[in-house]
């Protein structure tokens, strides 16, 4: 999913050569704004409620930039920040104090709150002015507009942008238009005047005690946008938790982020997903999309209905090794227009398919879909699409040979790695120099043989054939994967990260060895000693698990993915663990997340830096990591479903229940899981006894010991 912008090994920076001013501009970093989000649209901006003319702050509308300042003065002169508050999804409230106003001592007298409301295509703010002063206020309120129309693309790199004139198209409104693309901001009862910098300006008086409240609006018409609001209610339950606060709020506030990230295509605005994440992913990806989908599945399976036939109409049909698109492949990102960053080789077309992992996960999603109460005939609809699946599985993944599923890269301008950890320098060997493609990554042998079995199961439950040549096909991927890709080293004996292009194993330990857990590709035995590694110091004595030990040559922990900590891959992890049996394990990854959701105000971001504890003491930021971001928000959903350990198979009529070992988080009770479209109560006690009601008729649960 990265863009990037720094210049690639080997070059300039890499040579000692100084290279020209312009050649390098740093990705705008966004850590400290405050985002308000209610998909397709976006409000960035800093935490005194101003939108400023620099870097990523700005109101964006599915990959373009509308308002690119939003800047409320009084008298000439910005009021003074006093804090910020979420207000659920779409919302945020920010006080501020002119303290030039109202009387002369120590406590203020006026006071500002600015309450904020993004929709889809539009945001409106309520301006209130309170004064608690003994005297009359009088003062001159004007909010300062800006619009640049920048493509998302064009911000992410730091380009340079030009603001377009605005015009007056009413009383009090303003109008700024390109191409098909028009922005219009309304101010109740305000004064407007045109220009690059444009205005609204109130006139205020208040008298001794008194208060106004000053109203105004923006309303994006987009006919271009790919990606528009969905058309029905959110999809899945809300859930009532008893759990360790930090959880409880967590899943909170995940909720909250989770519903404003919904998504679906303009031309299909009943089947919805997840957008990847804010700002420079809010649209369908493939791998983020279909995760997020199959972590909120205990929660409903509406949303994975959706996403499955999203990403099945864009299924691809032909071989374009510009794209990335074969027959039965599924897609990696979707845009407007071609994704071209100014001064940067990378470009990837509107529709892109340069993913390895998406079209296993696809199967599985449908599998676990299924298994979770999906309806028979929506996955008998769906069959088609999985057998095209498994034929690009079979037929379009083993390049050069050797019997794994692997990437080469797509042309010299498409991402050059493409599993999830899509940054050009994510596959290094434990000395930290790079792999060559074509790389064959651990955890997608996972995904594979957990999608040739599980599209397996699906053949033979639908009549379909192909079902024994399949189990054979994961089979034979277990007997080769044991053979080539465990090595020896300082950890003991490991999982290699990948196989490069000369069939070695690139041998530095990571988090990608985690995904293997509950995919079957692994022995009770090297499961077990898997899960020892993922909580060893070098992996976990952060704030969750690291996408590289802290040994590695190519260690970095502010890095994006080598020695980072990203929500969505120790959740992964966690709830592999959780399945396996290993509650401890999985409770001391599930702690570290929860600790980090407190530094962050609960809304986890989509990776932070890999510090050590005892370096740091709270997680620090990943400075240009999205937030809220899908798949982030979706762990709390994992480890709230882990310590429970509900796990239905509806097809074959029974429930399994495996709360996690040990029951590291204490009790947690749940109340609104779904299982086949029926509300489902689940409850852990102090000692790992689970009860559990409200199960569909004709289901039967199965106590699996828990350690």
């Amino acid at each position: 999913m990265l863009v990037e912008t720094l210049p690639e090994p080997g070059g300039a920076a890499a040579t000692g050569m100084t290279a020209p001013e312009t050649a390098y501009r740093p990705q705008p970093l966004l850590h400290d704004l405050v985002s308000t989000v209610l998909a397709p649209t976006t409000a960035l901006g800093d935490a005194d409620g101003q939108i400023r003319p620099a870097g990523v702050q700005g109101l964006f509308h599915a990959d373009s930039r509308a308002l690119s300042q939003v800047k409320l003065e009084v008298d000439g002169r910005e009021p003074e920040a006093v804090g910020y508050a979420p207000d659920g999804p779409g919302g945020a409230r920010f006080v501020s104090l002119p303290r030039w106003l109202g009387d002369r001592r120590a406590d203020p007298t006026v006071r500002i709150n600015r309450t904020r409301r993004v929709t889809p295509g539009a945001l409106s703010e309520h301006v209130e002015i309170v004064s608690t002063a003994s005297v009359a206020v009088t003062a001159a309120v004007t909010l300062k507009l800006s619009c640049d129309f920048a493509p998302i693309e064009v911000v992410k790199s730091g380009g340079d942008t030009v603001p377009a004139p605005a015009v007056i198209s009413g009383p009090g409104e303003l109008s700024w238009r390109s191409g098909r693309i028009g922005v219009t901001v309304t101010g109740e009862d305000a004064k407007a005047e045109p220009g690059e910098t444009a205005w609204l300006r109130w006139e205020v008086t208040l008298p001794p005690g008194g208060r106004t409240v000053l109203r105004w609006n923006a309303v994006i018409d987009d006919p271009e946008a790919v990606v528009v609001a969905p058309a029905r209610a959110v999809e899945w339950s809300r859930p009532q938790v008893v759990a360790d606060h930090r959880l409880t709020r967590l899943l909170e506030q995940s909720l909250d982020d989770l519903r404003s990230l919904r998504l679906a295509e303009a031309s299909a605005p009943g089947d919805t997903f997840l957008g990847a994440g804010v700002p420079w992913f809010l649209t369908l990806f493939g791998r983020d999309s279909i995760w997020a989908a199959r972590m909120l599945l205990p929660l409903g399976t509406e949303l994975a209905a959706g996403t499955l036939r999203v990403l099945a109409r864009r299924q691809g049909t032909r071989v374009d090794p510009d794209s990335g698109e074969a027959p039965g492949k599924i897609m990696h990102e979707l845009r407007r227009h071609e994704f071209a960053l100014p001064g940067n080789d990378l470009r990837l077309p509107a529709a892109y398919y340069g993913t390895i992992d998406a079209t296993p996960l696809w199967i599985s999603l449908l599998h676990d879909a299924w298994r979770w109460g999906l309806p028979e005939h929506q996955v008998a609809a769906l069959m088609p699409y999985l057998e095209a699946a498994l034929g690009w599985l079979g037929e379009h993944t083993d390049a050069g040979g050797g019997g794994f599923v692997k990437y080469l890269g797509t042309r010299a301008h498409g991402l050059a790695n493409q599993g999830w950890k899509d940054s050009g320098d994510a596959v290094r060997f434990r000395d930290g120099h790079q792999a060559e493609p074509p790389i064959a990554l651990v955890e997608v042998q996972g995904y594979a043989y957990q999608a040739a079995r599980h599209g397996a199961a699906l053949l033979e439950a639908f009549g379909r054939p192909g079902a024994a040549r399949w189990r054979d096909r994961a089979d034979t991927l277990a007997e080769r994967f044991r053979a080539r890709f465990w090595v020896d080293g300082p950890h003991g004996r490991f999982p290699a990260l990948a196989l490069d292009g000369n069939g070695r194993p690139v041998d530095a330990l990571t988090s990608n060895i985690g995904h293997l857990l509950g995919t079957g590709l692994l022995s009770d035995e090297e499961s077990a000693a898997v899960a020892e590694l993922l909580v060893s110091p070098e992996m976990a004595d952060g704030f969750g698990l690291r996408t590289m030990s802290s040994r590695e040559g190519g260690f970095n922990p502010m890095s994006y993915h080598c020695g980072s900590i990203w929500a969505h891959d120790t959740a992964i992890v966690i709830a592999g663990l959780a399945r396996a049996g290993f509650g401890a394990q999985a409770g001391t990854l599930a702690e570290g997340l929860l600790a980090a959701g407190e530094t962050f105000d609960y809304r986890l971001p989509e990776l932070f830096a890999g510090d050590a504890r005892g370096s740091v003491g709270r997680p620090m930021p990943y400075p240009a990591a999205c937030r809220p971001q899908a798949w982030s928000a979706a762990a709390a959903i994992t480890i709230m479903h882990a310590a429970v350990g509900l796990y239905p198979d509806v097809p074959a009529g029974r429930v399994l229940l495996r709360p996690l070992a040990g029951a590291p988080l204490g009790e947690v009770s749940v109340r609104g899981l779904r299982v086949a479209a029926k509300e489902v109560d689940v409850a852990v006690d102090r000692d790992g006894a689970v009860s559990v009601s409200g199960l569909p008729a004709g289901i039967c649960t199965e106590l699996v010991g828990n350690g």
